[in-house]
């Protein structure tokens, strides 16, 4: 590598001056306030509107520096280092990364556009990385300088490289070609950005098509403006929503939040599911989606891929942490080159002396792990980090060529551990691949502005699995649903709990819950009770256990399971005995026998169906039909493909009320976080969440001066106005308003006075002594979630699950 750097610096036109005998450079930069300067670092001087780079060369010499490309040599500095003189150092730099770029020889994308090419590119990174070990500009580094920058990381492991190309005016785009030559082109969304720099649309798409010269192959969206310049040494490749003449017909329609393409390509025929809805997004999952097509890879793969893609955050974000700390919040990739762009920022934006930074494993660096890690420790040592802390097995292995150094195998591990990590006054750089889902760090270390917290009792969720569990017969095991976040009050850490408790299983509602509990640590068995058909391969990948309720999602199952020829993987089936959601059904039982019987590839680990009315009394005789017609259909499947799985069919209020059809199992929901439909055993449960806020301002109105939206508050007599700091946008039903509901305020009731707006609500504080900061209870002790449900015509489940995310939830122990 670095005699490919001094072959390339040596090719550029200049008049070298100075020893370059035993010359070693490993790194080029054009920053001197860098701390990654050194012996070994070739500097470009450049020179700019505002700054002549030139300026800082004897402070540069005196850090060590030893190698400069420069237009003159600064008085005083001569003798004192070897230096490139060059009429224009930006030229320079420029044909540096050519030569540099001409010593390899693989596939390069190359992507322009008016806009989505830093997206196209980092999802072109994620679909191609299990394959191929990519070289991809660091985030928006596609300018005349970022361009030649990205290019010179390339190094000889890499065997695919990703290359954005940003022009501003004309004359610049044949300069970057120069230096990308990419062999596969991308054409992104032509739309207005830079318009100001170019007499017409038509001279803009002139200029970017420069890029595309020697390409291959180029990928567009088609239209006969763009049809029109392809050179005759190009094959198009071409997408149309309306063009049947395209190499791709695309067709689409949205699906909740997700959008289906059906892909028509020569004789395929296929669909597939992206997690996005805007046109924009769209637009730049079917470029990647035709890179895919080029590159020939199976509709199954594709198909997996596409639906994974996510939202990219392309901008490195400082934000105030916890304990006075300062956090820089990079956890969405974890590259070398980035590495090194995001430690420069650290040192820009610090604002405490001591640094620490918090890394993952690196990928795609093309380097020997050993080589990787012996670079990322001396960047660790120019850069004057005080701490690092490593996750990942890898960077692990490696611990010992850090200082001060701590690891961890995964991020749950870190998590687990954090309370004893003791951050304060130190400015903090997040930096991890997104596989390591460190926005849980950053969430841990971010401070928390919002004043409005969920505060869950661990204790009281412990006391109400014990006052269940006492309610079954020995051996009953038990699963309890953390569906829906916890039933609003957080899943991870209420699984956390559960584990330690050492119950028998968990139950999500999809498999993203479980996943994401998966990848938290959790060990006990997960089943996902609704999954969909497309979650299936990644409810295998992640272990998770898929309850299967029709004959389509059966085959479904039935046949990934084979092409991944797994052996004996637990399914759960689910009998619809008369709730009428979801399930098999007594006429299709004979189906699901045949379908079944013989089959290795998984293992009924358990039948279940779902009461309608374990909670009703008046209802007794449906819910015993149910229980009836459970017995017989479980029965029958038992007996016919002879096994003995689990059996299970109660809730929490089947629990207590139906305590001789507890079977193998019982599903353990609602009654965990201390809500009963019996009001003798509401009286016997322990509450789990208060949801609490604080006073933001207190005013003064008059008689006949009105309060909210619409005026529906006027005052009959002067009043005194508490105003707090969550609305409907976080969970509080505007059917509370108006006068209905209330918030505890120093043990008083303070009723909430017109409509509750998205943020706020008032309430009408009169004769209370408050003042503004002080604490007031939205719910918890009183009011329960149990009264507000009742008196807004509802049930429990939903005031609890209401609670928005943006609230902060706090946990604790008594």
């Amino acid at each position: 590598m670095s005699q490919k750097i001094l072959d390339s610096l040596q090719e550029i036109s200049a008049k070298c001056i100075g020893n370059r005998e035993n010359v070693t450079l490993d790194s080029v930069s054009i920053d001197s306030r860098s701390l990654q300067n050194g012996p070994h670092t070739v500097f470009f001087a450049l020179v700019g509107a505002h700054i002549d780079a030139h300026i800082y060369i004897n402070d540069l010499i005196a850090s060590g520096v030893q190698n400069f490309v420069v237009t003159h040599i600064p008085d005083g500095c001569k003798d004192k280092a070897n230096f490139y003189v060059v009429e224009n150092t930006l030229v320079a730099l420029q044909q540096f990364a050519a030569n540099f770029r001409s010593l390899f020889d693989f596939p390069i994308i190359g992507l322009t556009g008016s806009n989505g090419k830093t997206i196209v590119k980092e999802w072109l990174n994620f679909l191609l990385s299990p394959d191929y070990n990519v070289i991809r500009s660091p985030k928006s580094y596609n300018s005349q300088i970022g361009v030649p920058l990205s290019v010179i990381a390339i190094n000889e492991k890499h065997n695919l490289g990703i290359f954005e190309a940003g022009i501003s005016t004309s004359s610049e785009m044949d300069k970057l070609e120069e230096i990308i030559k990419p062999t596969i082109g991308i054409l992104t969304n032509i739309g207005t950005a830079h318009d100001e720099g170019f007499a017409s649309v038509e001279e803009k798409i002139t200029e970017k098509f420069k890029l595309f010269e020697r390409a291959k192959v180029l990928i567009y969206h088609k239209n006969k403006s763009i049809d029109a310049r392809i050179n005759s040494g190009t094959k198009a490749f071409s997408w149309s929503f309306n063009d049947k003449s395209a190499s791709v017909f695309v067709s689409k329609k949205n699906i909740e939040d997700k959008t289906v393409l059906n892909i028509q390509f020569g004789q395929e025929n296929f669909e597939i599911k992206i997690p996005f809805q805007d046109a924009a997004s769209i637009e730049n999952a079917i470029s990647c989606l035709m890179v895919l097509l080029y590159f020939k890879y199976d509709e199954k793969t594709i198909q997996n891929r596409m639906e994974l893609l996510y939202p990219v955050e392309m901008r490195l974000k400082v934000k105030n942490g916890i304990n006075n700390c300062s956090i820089i919040d990079d956890s969405y990739s974890s590259d070398f080159q980035s590495l090194k762009i995001a430690l420069d920022f650290l040192e820009s934006q610090k604002q405490y002396k001591k640094k620490t930074v918090i890394l993952s494993d690196i990928f795609q660096s093309g380097l020997p792990n050993e080589e990787l890690y012996t670079k990322v420790s001396q960047l660790i040592v120019s850069n004057k980090i005080d701490r690092v802390i490593g996750i990942g097995e890898t960077i692990s292995a490696f611990k010992n060529k850090f200082d001060n150094c701590i690891v961890f195998k995964n991020t749950a591990a870190f998590v687990a551990d954090f309370e004893n990590l003791d951050f304060g006054n130190e400015t903090i750089l997040i930096k991890g691949a997104r596989s390591f889902q460190f926005e849980e760090i950053v969430y841990l270390l971010e401070e928390k502005t919002h004043e409005t917290v969920l505060e869950i009792n661990l204790n009281a969720i412990s006391y109400n699995l014990n006052f269940f569990k006492a309610k079954c017969k020995p051996n009953v095991k038990i699963m309890v649903m953390v569906k829906a976040f916890g039933y609003g009050n957080g899943g991870l850490e209420i699984a956390k709990l559960l584990e330690y408790h050492k119950i028998d299983y968990l139950g999500v509602a999809f498999a993203d819950e479980g996943i994401s509990l998966k990848n938290g640590g959790i060990q006990v068995p997960i089943m996902v009770l609704n999954p969909e058909n497309t979650s299936f391969s990644a409810i295998i990948q992640h272990q998770l256990e898929p309850e299967i309720y029709c004959l389509k999602g059966l085959y479904a199952f039935l046949k990934i399971a084979k092409q991944k020829n797994l052996e004996h993987f637990p399914i759960h089936i689910k009998f619809d005995t008369g709730m009428h959601r979801l399930g098999f059904e007594e006429n299709t039982i004979e189906e699901l026998i045949a379908a079944l019987k013989g089959n290795t590839n998984v293992k009924i680990t358990s039948i279940l169906s779902h009461m309608a009315t374990s909670d009703d009394l008046e209802h007794m005789g449906f819910a015993h039909s149910q229980i009836a017609l459970f017995e017989k259909l479980s029965s029958k499947l038992m007996f016919e493909l002879q096994i003995k799985p689990l059996r299970h069919i109660l809730n929490t209020s089947g629990i207590s009320n139906f305590p001789d059809s507890q079977y193998d199992m019982v599903r353990l929901g609602i009654g965990l976080y201390g809500v009963s439909n019996d009001v003798e055993e509401q009286k016997q449960l322990k509450n789990v969440g208060t949801l609490k806020s604080v006073i933001s301002q207190i005013r003064m109105i008059a008689a006949g001066e009105s309060v909210g939206y619409g005026r529906r508050f006027i005052a009959e007599k002067p009043t005194k106005i508490a105003t707090i700091p969550i609305g409907y946008a976080d969970g509080i039903s505007r059917g509370w308003g108006n006068g209905l509901g209330f918030v505890m305020i120093k043990n008083s009731k303070a009723y909430i006075i017109g409509s509750i707006c998205m943020d706020m609500l008032m309430v009408d504080v009169t004769g209370i002594e408050c003042k503004e900061g002080d604490s007031i209870l939205i719910f918890g002790e009183n009011p329960t979630v149990y009264f507000i449900a009742e008196k807004l015509n509802t049930i429990p489940y939903e005031i609890l699950t209401s609670v928005s995310q943006r609230v902060k939830r706090v946990f604790y122990r008594e």
